[in-house]
């Protein structure tokens, strides 16, 4: 069986643990999150030609070093915080919280769950997951932008716009409007300006929804053969699950927490050994 080497990753710094085949601890290293502490790290563990790595929040806050070490060749596990905090509570120490202590806990967990999946180099499902960020990050701001539009419509038009305005609609509003005073000019500009920011940022909206359905073309998955379910949506779907194979089973997966509720723009205000690194499972 191969050293199992637990690491408790956190933004400015990451703790290993290694122990061995009977859950003795071989050594611990505490290395900054950066390329050099990785690059150290490695050094670290490279004293154990057989080595299995477990990361706590491999799809989380360890994403970043559990990445590295996949792609470098190395066998990682994800170990769920929930399952190394369980083991913690059992330990000698009764619970005690460090993060070496966490990093053993981890290590603990791995060994004792052969069914902990490895972790896989990131796919396209997350890239999806990062597309349809970024376009509620930029709707988000498109309905800011309108909202503010709004209000200065509303000084300069009686009855200010309809509902459901758009960068085009209100180009026209303006061009009908003569303003008359220096607040009414200024009400003016300052909306010609957000104008020109709403048309930019739905130019930028649609540029990411032609990314995000060549992606879902890309994944050919069948999701949008379901009644009302676009690229965007089926999009979303997909990078919320990842890989489908890290849920044992349906009832897993109903368990997952959803995705928050969509709503259409206009409406919104692998095996499980552990193998030495290049080796195959």
């Amino acid at each position: 069986m191969p050293v199992m080497i637990g690491v408790d990753p956190h933004k400015a710094s990451h703790t290993a643990a290694a122990l061995d085949e009977h859950g003795h601890l071989l050594g611990q290293q505490r290395i900054p999150a950066t390329l050099d502490g990785y690059q150290q790290l490695r050094r670290w563990a490279g004293r154990w030609p057989q080595r299995c790595w477990a990361v706590e929040g491999a799809h989380g806050i360890g994403r970043s070093l559990a990445q590295r070490l996949v792609g470098d060749g190395e066998q990682v596990r994800e170990v769920p915080a929930k399952l190394a905090a369980r083991v913690r509570v059992l330990s000698v120490g009764h619970g005690r919280k460090s993060d070496p202590d966490d990093a053993i806990s981890v290590a603990v967990a791995a060994s004792s769950a052969p069914w902990l999946r490895q972790v896989g180099v990131e796919d396209q499902a997350v890239a999806l997951h990062l597309l349809t960020k970024r376009r509620q990050d930029l709707v988000a701001a498109r309905t800011q932008t309108i909202n503010r539009l709004h209000r200065l419509l509303m000084d300069l038009i009686p009855g200010g716009a309809r509902r459901n305005l758009t960068a085009k609609r209100a180009t026209a509003l303006l061009a009908a409007v003569t303003p008359a005073g220096a607040p009414a000019v200024t009400r003016h500009e300052l909306a010609a300006d957000l104008v020109a920011d709403a048309r930019q940022l739905e130019q930028r909206i649609a540029a990411i929804e032609a990314r995000i359905k060549t992606g879902v073309a890309q994944s050919n998955t069948s999701l949008v053969q379901l009644f009302g379910v676009g690229p965007v949506l089926a999009a979303t779907f997909l990078g919320e699950v990842g890989d489908i194979g890290r849920f044992p089973s349906k009832h897993h997966f109903a368990a997952h927490p959803a995705p928050p509720p969509w709503r259409p723009p206009a409406a919104r205000s692998s095996a499980t050994g552990c193998h030495g690194p290049g080796t195959a499972s």
